[in-house]
């Protein structure tokens, strides 16, 4: 059994998966982390280097693969202190309401929305027995839309609601949190096949109140935080981490 804490995290890859598995690691952690992109999790095994690192190739909309990526994780470190349930279809942007197929709709609810369910159903046992916490990364978008973001929305709206149900559910042993990234800019954190660095404008940083746009470490900083002991009693709760974009008043013209 591992010494260390051990976290899981969905959809580890790339982007903010990868800025979170990443700085894990470097606070002590060991991890495990899942994704459907091979080369993607290949890589990062290469740049981490890391003993205290496992990939589960897995698709989170399906629950054997759920539960067999709970299953190695329990194998190779023998306990789990921390679920981030991170993986989802990102593309928010579909067709018009009326060319929308419910087949899709469907699949990026499984994803983001089941896909959260299944995990924390599966480790709950090892979560309750660390006395461990979950936090679901959902999106600023669950409170603010743009046309024709239905599925995307929803999911995440949904899994805001799921995070103080499972709080309710399974505490006080396992605490579960949201976090609600705004604009993070993930070009650095891709696999390097994909890598293109995002042409972002003075405009685009200086219309945050913070100043500038998001980076990965800011969303692993305080997920770090609330699965650590010093957010020992903040549990049901969604963060909102946006640079102060959710509190501008906007008007056309």
């Amino acid at each position: 059994m591992s010494e260390r804490p051990v976290a899981l995290i969905t959809g580890g890859a790339q982007g903010i998966g990868r800025g979170l598995v990443l700085d894990l690691l470097r606070r002590g952690y060991a991890a495990a982390f899942t994704d459907l992109d091979r080369e993607a999790g290949d890589e990062l095994l290469e740049q981490a280097d890391s003993d205290r690192l496992l990939f589960a190739e897995a698709d989170m909309s399906r629950e054997p693969q759920v539960a067999e990526a709970l299953q190695k994780t329990q194998q190779r470190f023998g306990r789990l202190d921390a679920l981030v349930n991170n993986a989802a279809l990102a593309d928010p942007f579909g067709p018009p309401l009326e060319d929308l197929p419910v087949q899709d709709w469907q699949r990026v609810l499984d994803t983001n929305l089941t896909g959260p369910l299944m995990a924390a159903k599966h480790a709950a046992a090892q979560l309750r027995k660390a006395r461990g916490g979950i936090v679901n990364i959902a999106s600023t978008r669950a409170l603010q839309s743009e046309p024709d973001t239905f599925a995307y929305t929803a999911a995440k709206g949904g899994l805001v609601a799921l995070t103080h149900a499972l709080a309710a559910s399974l505490g006080p042993e396992i605490r579960v949190n949201a976090v609600s990234p705004g604009w993070i800019d993930v070009s650095a954190w891709q696999k390097r096949s994909a890598r293109q660095p995002e042409e972002l404008s003075p405009e685009d940083h200086a219309q945050h109140p913070a100043g500038r746009v998001g980076r990965p470490e800011d969303i692993a900083a305080i997920t770090a935080w609330l699965i650590s002991q010093e957010a020992g009693f903040v549990t049901g709760q969604n963060f909102i981490v946006d640079g102060g974009m959710t509190r501008k008043m906007i008007y056309a013209g």
